[in-house]
């Protein structure tokens, strides 16, 4: 169960799936990918590699991908902004936001 808060602070507690994002500074996929996130009105965590360097050893353990943003829904690797992208194109991020 999610709970985290948007990115202006609000909390939000939820029935929906823990979203992890690894992000850094400057990164304009990093803030695509939390911009669409935040769209869909979902609360997710923000793990800046650039900030904790000891998270991106868990990151590329976790994902086998060395860039960011990674972008994780549960146990579910979804992969970088242009695969959150393709899902929500597809229909298929919603489902996987409500499980």
């Amino acid at each position: 169960m999610g709970v985290g808060q948007f990115a202006n602070g609000e909390k939000m507690t939820s029935e929906q799936p823990l979203i992890t994002v690894y992000t850094s500074a400057f990164c304009p996929y990093c803030v695509w990918a939390k911009k669409l996130l935040q769209a869909k009105k979902v609360s997710y965590d923000e793990v800046r590699i650039d900030k904790e360097p000891e998270q991106a050893e868990i990151m590329v353990e976790k994902a086998g991908r060395m860039s960011v943003p990674q972008i994780f829904i549960g146990d579910y690797h979804v992969g970088g902004y242009d695969d959150l992208a393709a899902l929500d194109r597809a229909g298929r991020l919603d489902p996987l936001l409500e499980a």
